[in-house]
């Protein structure tokens, strides 16, 4: 199944990391390791997302639930299939709503076939209204986000409530990355006197160029992607999509190195490194992200 996938990745994505015109940028910067450490926690809360509901919702999850052994979980949901799995819940040491989604599950084909769904859509009025129609997302993407959008709100602002929250951070990997940037866009149009930061991991893009620059002014985002992983460089700007801001690339050295602005051409940051798909390494896309890969 994930040669399926990926197969058709490959066909519809040629030429996917096109580059945008040199601009002026800031500098590329390391960071250090205890910047890195910060992250650590959120990638075990992506990798979570992979697990059944029934062990997200009791945190019996395995290593991923181990390493954050405070977390109170509230909800969780899906079936890996028609509906990704998700959980939301507390982190006392973080002191932040967590809200997680899953990524692509290689069994699932009705899930590898909404990856390569690349036509574009504008966002739902109801779900995201005030957003200009000229933001316009992949629309795979933005039915997988839909599915869940309602009752992930419910859920967030009742787990707000119980906890006295003041802060929500959206995680996820892959596809999971790209509906909780997704997220990160809606609930933040329906919750007030709270902040939000979304991490995404493997984050392919998700939108135009009109949804990057929303994103930009609207979404605090980190978006991790680790060496030569192909994924974060479809589907191709050649098609009209274009990455956000906030990306973090970790290097073959181990390094992480902080890539100011949209789809960043330098051969140190994902686009200037994995210039098209042939050159990628799909091994790369499941971590490690400092140590921990992705999956249950």
């Amino acid at each position: 199944m994930r040669a399926v996938f990926f197969t058709s990745v490959l066909f519809s994505m040629l030429s996917a990391g096109h580059a945008s015109p040199l601009v002026p940028r800031q500098s590329i910067t390391s960071l250090s390791l205890a910047q890195i450490a910060t992250f650590k926690p959120y990638a075990y809360f992506a990798s979570a997302a992979y697990c059944s509901p029934s062990t997200t919702l009791t945190w019996t999850c395995g290593a991923n639930c181990e390493a954050t052994p405070d977390f109170i979980p509230v909800a969780s949901g899906g079936d890996g299939g028609d509906i990704q799995f998700w959980f939301v819940g507390f982190a006392p040491s973080l002191n932040t709503v967590i809200v997680s989604h899953q990524g692509t599950d290689v069994t699932q084909l009705e899930s590898d076939l909404t990856d390569i769904e690349a036509d574009f859509t504008n966002l739902d009025s109801t779900l995201f209204p005030g957003v200009s129609s000229s933001v316009e997302v992949h629309e795979g993407f933005a039915k997988e986000q839909a599915k869940t959008a309602a009752t992930i709100l419910a859920v967030v602002q009742e787990t707000i409530s119980a906890h006295g929250a003041t802060q929500v951070t959206i995680v996820g990997h892959s596809l999971g990355a790209a509906i909780a940037l997704l997220d990160g866009v809606y609930l933040p149009l329906h919750l007030s006197g709270v902040t939000f930061k979304t991490v995404g991991y493997g984050l392919p893009r998700v939108g135009n160029q009109a949804f990057a620059n929303y994103v930009d002014a609207h979404v605090p985002l980190t978006h991790i992607n680790n060496k030569e992983d192909p994924i974060p460089i479809v589907p191709g700007q050649f098609l009209g999509y274009h990455h956000p801001s906030g990306e973090i690339h970790i290097q073959d050295s181990g390094a992480w190195l902080a890539c100011p602005g949209q789809d960043n051409p330098s051969t140190e940051c994902i686009v200037g490194d994995v210039p098209n798909i042939f050159v990628g390494s799909l091994s790369d896309h499941d971590g490690p992200y400092d140590g921990v890969e992705m999956g249950c």
